[in-house]
């Protein structure tokens, strides 16, 4: 497999699986009756971010796997995505908000070590997270609002 064809794998892993995911779990009238924090983000956001996102945790993960596919910082980066996969079957699907505070505070922790872990190895990688913890720690905030306020 060439460089290119890991890149695009890893791209359409994430993108691809982000989609599906967002696809079958749908917010629904369950999740707007719910009360929200102040700071909940207009719906058509999530979109635009997530794609981003997406797009950067494949970089990210292609350059890992290319560089170390049988480390722990690989391991990392699948576990992240499977946590990251998980959330919103069980806050949307499930409509178990504390479930979902669960899985994104450990999905929020694989992103930080990923982060470190890349550091060194791979600063560009690392870098490629930086975003994606930044908004998961938002969503974090956002995820135990939700739980507090209902």
């Amino acid at each position: 497999m060439h460089r290119f064809d890991h890149y695009l794998v890893f791209m359409l892993l994430a993108l691809g699986g982000g989609l599906l995911i967002g696809l079958m779990t749908p917010s629904g009238e369950w999740y707007a009756s719910l009360a929200k924090p102040w700071f909940t983000p207009p719906s058509w956001l999530f979109g635009p971010a997530w794609t981003i996102l997406y797009f950067l945790i494949g970089i990210a993960g292609a350059r890992t796997f290319e560089l170390s596919r049988n480390s722990p910082v690989m391991i990392i980066w699948i576990a992240q995505l499977v946590l990251n996969f998980a959330w919103s079957p069980a806050f949307f699907g499930l409509q178990l908000p504390a479930l979902g505070l669960v899985i994104i505070i450990a999905l929020l922790v694989l992103i930080l070590v990923f982060i470190g872990l890349s550091w060194r190895r791979d600063r560009l990688a690392s870098v490629l997270f930086v975003p994606y913890g930044l908004w998961v720690a938002y969503a974090t905030v956002l995820n135990a609002a939700v739980v507090a306020l209902n």
